[in-house]
């Protein structure tokens, strides 16, 4: 009898929807509140980190859901050397956005500076499939692939890529100076 009693008052505390994910939270999540807090903070990294912290733990306070607000934080701890605590927040964002590149960008940056270069260049890959041809993603990549001496049979088709549309001057000229470098393309049939 007293182990029937024991299961009901469990069962009558698990209704009760004090976990972040009952639905009964759903209604307390304040998304807007979350973004302008988020943003706000995109603005103070730069400049104060540590107040751009305080506010994205407010944002999530407002909304624990919103995945701009966990990338920022990530990036916050990746200014900060906490690189543990940056993946951490940088797979939170990955899986609240499921098709953006910047949170899986942001975890290969992270794994590179933990010195894990294979899966950093696996992460940067993973980028791309979410978002082919995002050039942030193809010119780290082509950098880290450069940089570390690894050879990856994409790696002629970025520089490439970067070489005509790089974000910047700086990037198209690293990307035609490294094709110089590398000699004439040929192709797979040749």
């Amino acid at each position: 009898m007293r182990t029937w009693v024991l299961v009901l008052a469990l069962v009558g505390c698990r209704a009760a929807g004090t976990g972040p994910y009952e639905p009964g939270n759903e209604a307390k999540r304040d998304t807007v509140r979350a973004q302008e807090l988020s943003a706000r903070a995109a603005d103070l990294i730069a400049t104060d980190v540590g107040e751009a912290e305080r506010v994205l733990r407010e944002a999530l306070g407002a909304d624990l859901f919103f995945g701009p607000a966990h990338n920022n934080l990530g990036v916050v701890y990746l200014k900060q050397g906490k690189l543990y605590e940056a993946a951490g927040e940088f797979e939170w964002a990955r899986k609240l956005m499921p098709g953006h590149p910047d949170p899986r960008m942001n975890l290969a940056l992270t794994l590179e500076q933990a010195g894990k270069t294979d899966e950093a260049i696996a992460t940067y890959k993973t980028a791309l499939e979410v978002w082919p041809g995002h050039i942030g993603s193809i010119e780290a990549l082509a950098k880290l692939c450069v940089v570390s001496n690894r050879s990856d049979p994409e790696l002629a088709g970025w520089l490439t890529e970067i070489a005509m549309r790089g974000e910047t001057e700086e990037w198209r000229e690293w990307a035609r100076a490294r094709q110089t470098r590398l000699g004439p393309m040929r192709s797979e049939n040749e």
